[in-house]
């Protein structure tokens, strides 16, 4: 009865009702709708429903007023297709067959004449004024606007005209839909909204090219580099002090990061934190610090979570807990982030190791009240300080929190209990409480299995280990399931090869799994340098030469780490040639750059066993790589040039690192400025040290030298060079 009401309330509003449209359903109609027709002169009845079809053209129609009306919302059905022919006026009944060109008709209202309409059926509100006009009045109910005509010869389901035998699909109109009732209009209106909520079209992504940009704010605080930044040069960059550091050269990669600060090419943060981490995994911890002091701080480059963490590390293990505090104050303070969980771990382990445990549980108390999860290693810091204080029932207590509040446990845990109940010689609860882990069938990760095997190998417990190892292997099914990694295989090796079992060794490094799903682990150069390592300290030096040509076949490229153990190992046994065999390939075939302190180490052994040659030919090639040698290696094979009276090769290598701009020492200036004038070829050695000067204001070091280099000799180019020992006369100058 509402909608009907409605009607009656919207008639009564307006004398004219062809204004009048129904919005709900042009809304929800499947299909564009075009304008109305132009109304008609002709007197038709504007409560005719909108799909009443009759087809008898002059119909004697008759209203009784005093019928009621009756609503029934099970009245509707969906409405029916149109057809429209350009070869035909508009016509609103029953798309018949024959048609060819097919369109829906113009969306008319319901309140509105129809043109083509004959039937003369008067609104129920009116009079019949016309006396000519004849009109019988019999019963006819208000019918409902969404309701079908009972002469319409529509079909009942909108999809039957696709159906049906008398039509072709192909000559027939999609169906239109329509909604049930005010609800599922909403609803559908509702859903609509949220998937332009959910799903915005492409053009609101899309800004617009013409409009300005937005200006930054100033006030805004600086963010850290993202990944993105490290293209270009600036990965060149990172790769080569990469490089440098895993050569071991740790002063060249912090001169190269250090001076590409005023370069065109800055370094990223995870430049960055690469040196500063390797600083502190050598023990260099004041370097470290001084490294994030220059790069944070002098050179106003961004640190991120990482940088904060490294710090704090080096800070813990210097036994500075204090300023790694007050770094971790200046994260909260400062930092456009939050610490993470790392930094908790790192300040929870050194104010345990400090005798500090108590602030160390007030700040897990702060870790868990700012958000953070229950982090397994902060708790099993707080775990191990109890246990080292034989507290064992506050350790059990945290263990059970941890229990209550971690979501994710990899068993480290276990492991601690494990280790501290081998200690205390009570070796029954250590392996209940081995078991109970087991049981319950955690997926533990690489990292927690290699803490179990090492407590379980240090307490002698061979054969639980072995059965761990082969359970990992058969676990380990890439890229899905990682049980296994590197570390894992040099615990085992380790252990065999400590137990005197060079074979078994063997026979664990090529072990692969047994099951079905498993696959065998992708060896990495780690692997093969340990066990290479093993063998050639116990004199086995054709195994790992074997394992050396296997590398490749296994699609592993040998590293610094490689080669070097074989150079030291041939020079340590007279084969000399295979040493520079070795050193050669590292240097022209591959893309390693070893460091600073293992070139100068090698060229002293060639040249202490008269090997000159090769040394000379060696280092002339390497100046002509990207990556120079280091001026202590020239003075090395220069000295003995001189020595021997190679003096035109010594000349065209000190030549060469006028070239390369690399920084002539004093002993070598000293000695070379003696030998030359006692041949009487001084002014060679002048022309060429005069050189450098004058093309030298400011010299670069070399790429791996920390060493600051200027102007050794003369005050400009014009003076004539000075020899060493030579007394300095001064002109006067003073006018008369």
């Amino acid at each position: 009865m509402s909608l009907y009401h409605s009607l009656l309330r919207s008639l009564q509003r307006s004398s004219s009702s062809t204004t009048t449209t129904l919005r709900s359903f042009s809304y929800y109609s499947a299909q564009p709708i075009p304008p109305p027709p132009p109304p008609s002169d002709s007197s038709t009845d504007h409560t005719s429903n909108y799909y009443n079809y009759n087809s008898n053209p002059n119909p004697t129609t008759t209203t009784n007023h005093n019928q009621s009306y009756q609503y029934s919302p099970q009245s509707y059905q969906a409405p029916q297709s149109y057809q429209y022919s350009p070869h035909q006026s508009p016509s609103y009944g029953v798309s018949s067959p024959p048609a060819t060109t097919t369109a829906p008709p113009p969306f008319r209202n319901v309140f509105e004449p129809n043109p083509n309409s004959t039937n003369t059926t008067r609104n129920v509100f009116e009079t019949n004024t016309n006396p000519t006009t004849t009109t019988t009045t019999t019963t006819k109910p208000f019918r409902n606007v969404f309701e079908r005509s009972p002469n319409s010869t529509t079909p009942a389901s909108p999809f039957s005209n696709y159906n049906s035998s008398s039509g072709s699909p192909s000559t027939q109109s999609p169906p239109r839909y329509g909604f049930s009732s005010a609800e599922e209009a909403a609803a559908e209106r509702r859903r609509r909204k949220r998937r332009l909520r959910i799903e915005p079209p492409p053009h609101a992504l899309r800004r617009d090219p013409a409009a300005p940009r937005p200006r930054p704010d100033p006030n805004a605080p600086r963010l850290p580099d993202s990944t993105s930044a490290l293209v270009g040069n600036r990965l060149n960059l990172h790769n080569r002090v990469q490089s440098l550091i895993r050569s071991g050269d740790l002063d060249g990669a912090s001169a190269v990061a250090r001076q590409a600060v005023f370069s065109n090419t800055r370094p990223t943060v995870f430049t960055c934190n690469a040196v500063m981490a390797s600083m502190y995994r050598g023990g260099r911890y004041e370097d470290a610090v001084t490294l994030f002091r220059y790069f944070f701080i002098q050179c106003n480059i961004i640190p991120n979570v990482v940088s904060y963490n490294v710090l704090i590390n080096t800070h813990c293990d210097a036994k500075r807990v204090d300023a790694a505090l007050d770094v971790y104050n200046q994260i909260l303070s400062h930092a456009p982030f939050s610490p993470s969980a790392v930094t908790y771990r790192h300040l929870t382990k050194g104010l345990v190791e400090s005798d500090r445990i108590t602030e160390a549980v007030d700040l897990l108390r702060e870790m868990l009240n700012k958000g953070h999860g229950a982090d397994s290693l902060v708790y099993n810091n707080l775990i191990l300080g109890y246990l080292e204080l034989g507290n064992l029932e506050k350790a059990l207590e945290f263990f059970d929190e941890l229990r209550e509040r971690c979501v994710v446990y990899d068993g480290v845990v276990h492991a601690t209990f494990m280790d501290w109940y081998f200690k205390q010689g009570r070796e029954k609860e250590a392996m209940e409480n081995y078991q109970n882990l087991l049981d319950r069938q955690f997926k533990m990760t690489p990292v927690t299995c290699n803490v179990l095997l090492e407590v379980l190998l240090k307490h002698g417990k061979s054969s639980e280990a072995e059965t761990l190892f082969q359970s990992m292997l058969d676990s380990h099914a890439p890229p899905n399931i990682q049980a296994v990694n590197s570390d894992t295989f040099n615990i085992m090796v380790n252990e065999c090869f400590k137990l005197g079992k060079i074979s078994e060794a063997m026979a664990v490094f090529k072990r692969v799994g047994t099951k079905e799903k498993s696959k065998p682990y992708h060896m990495d150069a780690a692997c093969f340098n340990n066990i290479m390592g093993k063998l050639c300290e116990n004199g086995l030096v054709s195994d790992a030469e074997e394992l050396f040509a296997e590398m490749p076949k296994k699609q592993v490229l040998p590293d610094f780490t490689s080669h070097k153990i074989f150079i030291e190992l041939y020079l340590k046994e007279d084969r000399v040639d295979d040493a520079v065999q070795f050193f050669s390939q590292m240097l022209f075939e591959t893309t390693i750059r070893p460091g600073k302190g293992f070139c100068d180490k090698v060229f002293e052994e060639l040249v202490n066993r008269g090997r000159i040659e090769e040394a000379s030919d060696i280092i002339g090639r390497m100046g002509e790589k990207d990556v120079k040698p280091d001026p202590t290696s020239y003075e090395y094979v220069i000295t003995r040039l001189n020595n021997v009276g190679r003096l035109d090769r010594a000349r065209d290598l000190l030549d060469q690192m006028v070239k390369n701009k690399i920084v002539v020492t004093p002993n070598l200036r000293t000695h070379v400025f003696d030998v030359f004038e006692k041949e009487g070829r001084v002014n060679e050695i002048e022309r060429l040290l005069g050189r450098q000067c004058e093309n030298t204001s400011v010299t670069s070091p070399a790429p791996h030298s920390s060493a600051p280099m200027g102007r050794q000799y003369g005050a400009s180019s014009s003076a004539s060079l000075q020899k060493p020992g030579q007394e300095i006369r001064y002109q006067n100058t003073d006018s008369n």
